[in-house]
């Protein structure tokens, strides 16, 4: 039996700079894990299944169009003779919430997959595979922070942040992305006006990347917004905890972070907003 987890992906910039002529749009994103989320396992065999529990198993699904099998399968297209088998997937992370849960699911099926083959992390196969099964596939292949660019399918290099204390807050209204670029409104071949992505590079202190991400923006959280508004009340809530150095909501929604000095002062905050709404998903994290 062969294990890993599944990271929860958090987008602490999102740049829209157009939609392209294929109708995809290009984005620019500073992206970074957090240390938990979902478990995979794989018990290498002959069959390809998959069984989902955990607490949020119900809203993910276990249909033959879940992304872990997705992923599998387009892996196997380009790998003669690939050994499949039996995952279990057990969901903690939200569902539909900007989290990347299902593709962070899909890349550490990959991975598991490329391990019970004895296939190298750096087999291009994988990147392959990862790209043919769904935009944000390709960043949570190998999940630690870097820049994921055009449509996902551009990664970056790793990238040494300082430790960066979070809260992670979904208020539970699930949003569909394909909903929010909808609103965004860009025709094919249309260009954004916004500004550009400020410079990060690897080794910046906590305030200097503090600074550089304040510059930053998510551009899809006002449109999102209006997906949810259950966001705003959101971000106003992390906004005001104390500590709270930067919020922002990540991907498209629903889910926000906000971004501390201390482990001490994101464990505070969390419990404190956690006792006010029981019904929302919170969780601290060291994003990396």
């Amino acid at each position: 039996m062969l294990a890993t987890r599944a990271p929860a992906k958090i987008n602490l910039t999102l740049h829209i700079l157009g939609r392209r002529d294929d109708g995809y749009h290009e984005l620019e994103s500073l992206v970074a894990f957090s240390g938990g989320g979902d478990a995979l396992r794989l018990a290498p065999g002959p069959e390809l299944t998959l069984i989902v529990d955990g607490p949020t198993a119900a809203a993910a699904g276990d249909g033959s169009d879940n992304l872990v099998l997705r992923a599998a399968r387009r892996l196997a297209e380009r790998v003669p003779g690939l050994t499949l088998g039996a995952f279990r997937l057990t969901k903690y992370l939200p569902v539909a919430a900007g989290v990347g849960g299902g593709s962070s699911d899909a890349a550490a099926a990959l991975r598991l997959i490329a391990a019970a083959n004895g296939l190298a992390d750096d087999d291009p196969r994988l990147m392959e595979a990862a790209r043919a099964t769904g935009s944000d596939v390709p960043v949570c292949l190998d999940p630690r922070a870097r820049f994921m660019r055009g449509a996902g399918e551009a990664v970056g290099e790793t990238l040494r942040l300082p430790p960066l204390p979070a809260v992670l807050l979904n208020p539970g209204a699930p949003v569909a992305t394909a909903s929010v670029f909808q609103r965004l409104g860009l025709a094919p071949g249309e260009r954004t006006s916004a500004g550009a992505h400020p410079a990060i590079a690897s080794g910046l202190d906590a305030e200097a990347l503090l600074a550089a991400l304040r510059r930053g923006r998510n551009d899809m959280e006002d449109a999102a917004c209006l997906e949810a508004p259950v966001i705003v009340h959101a971000l106003a809530v992390l906004s005001a905890a104390r500590g709270c150095r930067l919020a922002r909501m990540s991907g498209s929604g629903a889910t926000c972070f906000a971004l501390f000095s201390t482990r001490h002062a994101a464990a505070a905050a969390a419990a404190a907003i956690a006792r006010q709404n029981p019904a929302w998903w919170v969780k601290t994290a060291a994003l990396r």
